[in-house]
C-alpha cells in the first residue's frame, strides 16, 4: 500500500511538470523575450529568406592558381638527308616549295626607319638632308624590344607592323604629345628579312627582303651567279622551315617561270653538285645548329618557368595550409549554426563559404531529428532581431513535418548566422523520462519505509 501510494505521488509530480523540465518555444513574451511563432510555408519561406546575407568569401589564395606558362614551340622537321646515296644519279627530282605569299613587308628588330617631317628649310635643303640621312644611315634603328626611341615622344612599338600600321601608330603617339602629325615613314635599311646563299656560286651573301617581293634569279644574281662546270648534276637546295626543296639546275634553265620562284624571309639557299655534297651537308649542319641552339633556348626557359612554377605552388600551399591551420584551431571568424533538442547529434553547423546552407544541409549533417524521441510536428529555427530596436526579439519558424510533404521545405529555407535549430520532444518522451528520474527516488524512499 505505501509503494502504491508513493507510485501515485511521484508520477503525479511528473506529470503537473514538478519533477521534470522539457524545453520548448512559447508563443509571445515569456520572460522578456518576445517570441513571435511564424508557420513555415512556402511564402513565408520567401519572406525568411529575404533578410540580407552574404557568405564569407575563401581568402583570395584558394582562388589563384601557379599557371603552366605559355607553350613553347618545338624545332620543327627536320630536313631531308642531303647526301645522294648515288655518286652519278640519273636524274635529279624536282621538289619545289609550295606557293606563298607573305603579304605586306612587316618592319623587324634592326630595320632603319626614317621619319621626315615639315621643316621651314627649302625643298632642296629638305631633300639634300633626307639624301644625306639614308647615305649617313641616320634615323631610327628598331631596337631589340621593336621599338624606336623618337625624342620628345618617346618609344614607338612598331615591330610586325606593315609601314600602314606603323604609320597609324605614330600618328597617334604624336597627336598624343600634341605635336604636329604631318611626316612621312620609310624604309631606309632592311636587316630583319634575309635570305642566305651559298654554294657553288661567286660570292656567298645574304640578300635582305624588301618591299618587293624577292625571287630565285634575283638571288642568285646578287651572289654574282652559278659557277658549276657540270650542269647535268648540279641542283639549287631550298632550305624553308624544317623542310628541303630541290631544283635541277639544268630544269632551272628549261623552264623560265622556275627563276620566278619567289623567296621568304629565312630561306636558305645552296647551289649543290655531285662533288660538293659534303659542303651542302655542312652547310645546312650549320642551320640545324642554329635550330637546334633556338630548342635548347626554349628549354631553359621552360626550366626556369618550372621551378618559379613550383616555388609558387609551394607558397600557395603553405598559405592555404596556414589558414586551415587558423580554421583548426578556432582562430577563423567562422559563422555557425546551432542544433540542439530531439536531434541524433546536438552540434554546431559551420555555414559555408561561397554559398548558402539550408535548413536540410544543417539538419541532416547532425544525422536528422532523432527517430525515437523527436517530435516532428515541432521543428523550429530560432532567429534573433538584427535591430537594435528590437532587442530580445525571436522569430520561431515553425516546421510541422506531421505532413511529411512539409519535408520539402527544408531545402528552401536558407540559414542566417547564429540561427538555432530545435526540436522539441515527443509527450511520451517527456513522461518516460520523468519517471525514469523518479521511480530510482520511489524505489529508495520504499526502502526506507520498510526498514522502519
Amino acid at each position: 500500500m505505501r509503494y502504491l501510494l508513493l507510485a501515485v505521488l511521484g508520477l503525479s509530480l511528473a506529470g503537473c511538470g514538478s519533477v521534470y523540465r522539457a524545453p520548448k518555444v512559447v508563443d509571445g513574451d515569456a520572460r522578456g523575450t518576445n517570441v513571435r511563432v511564424m508557420a513555415l510555408t512556402a511564402e513565408t519561406v520567401v519572406q525568411a529568406n529575404k533578410s540580407a546575407y552574404a557568405p564569407q568569401t575563401l581568402p583570395a589564395v584558394f582562388s589563384q592558381t601557379t599557371g603552366t606558362g605559355a607553350g613553347l614551340r618545338g624545332t620543327g622537321a627536320l630536313p631531308s638527308p642531303t647526301i645522294e646515296s648515288q655518286n652519278r644519279p640519273n636524274a635529279l627530282e624536282l621538289r619545289l616549295p609550295p606557293p606563298s605569299d607573305p603579304g605586306p613587308y612587316q618592319i623587324g628588330v634592326g630595320d632603319v626607319v626614317l621619319l621626315a617631317t615639315p621643316r621651314s628649310a627649302t625643298s632642296v635643303e629638305q631633300l639634300s638632308g633626307l639624301l644625306a640621312a639614308q647615305n649617313a644611315r641616320q634615323g631610327y634603328t628598331v631596337q631589340d624590344d621593336g621599338s624606336i626611341n623618337i625624342p620628345d615622344v618617346g618609344r614607338v612599338r612598331i615591330a610586325g607592323l606593315t609601314i600602314e600600321d606603323a604609320e597609324a601608330a605614330l600618328f597617334q603617339k604624336l597627336v598624343e604629345n600634341q605635336i604636329d602629325p604631318t611626316f612621312s615613314l620609310e624604309i631606309a635599311e632592311f636587316n630583319s628579312r634575309r635570305v642566305s646563299i651559298g654554294g657553288a656560286v661567286s660570292k656567298p651573301t645574304v640578300v635582305p627582303v624588301t618591299l618587293t617581293p624577292l625571287y630565285l634569279e634575283e638571288a642568285l644574281a646578287a651572289a654574282g651567279g652559278i659557277t658549276v662546270a657540270d650542269q647535268d648534276y648540279a641542283s639549287i637546295r631550298l632550305y624553308r622551315d624544317g623542310a628541303l626543296y630541290q631544283i635541277p639546275l639544268m630544269e632551272l634553265y628549261s623552264r623560265v617561270g622556275l627563276k620566278k620562284t619567289r623567296l621568304l624571309p629565312g630561306d636558305s639557299i645552296f647551289v649543290d653538285t655531285e662533288y660538293w655534297l659534303n659542303r651542302a651537308q655542312e652547310y645546312f649542319t650549320q642551320q640545324i645548329a642554329l635550330t637546334q641552339a633556338r630548342q635548347q633556348s626554349r628549354q631553359v626557359a621552360l626550366q626556369q618557368l618550372q621551378v618559379e612554377v613550383a616555388l609558387r605552388r609551394a607558397d600557395l600551399e603553405e598559405a592555404r595550409t596556414n589558414y586551415q591551420t587558423r580554421i583548426d584551431l578556432g582562430a577563423d571568424n567562422r559563422q555557425y549554426v546551432y542544433l540542439t533538442g530531439e536531434v541524433e547529434k546536438q552540434s554546431r553547423f559551420a555555414l559555408p563559404f561561397e554559398r548558402k546552407a539550408n535548413l536540410a544541409d544543417a539538419l541532416y549533417d547532425a544525422g536528422g531529428i532523432a527517430s525515437a524521441t523527436g517530435d516532428v510536428s515541432q521543428v523550429y529555427v530560432l532567429r534573433s532581431s538584427s535591430d537594435p530596436r528590437e532587442l530580445g526579439a525571436v522569430t520561431a519558424w515553425h516546421l510541422d513535418a506531421r505532413n511529411a510533404a512539409n519535408l520539402a521545405l527544408l531545402p528552401h529555407f536558407e540559414l542566417r548566422p547564429d540561427d538555432i535549430i530545435f526540436v522539441a520532444q515527443q509527450p511520451v518522451t517527456r513522461w518516460s523520462r520523468a519517471v525514469t528520474q523518479i521511480v530510482p527516488q520511489i524505489i529508495n524512499a520504499g526502502a526506507t519505509l520498510t526498514r522502519r
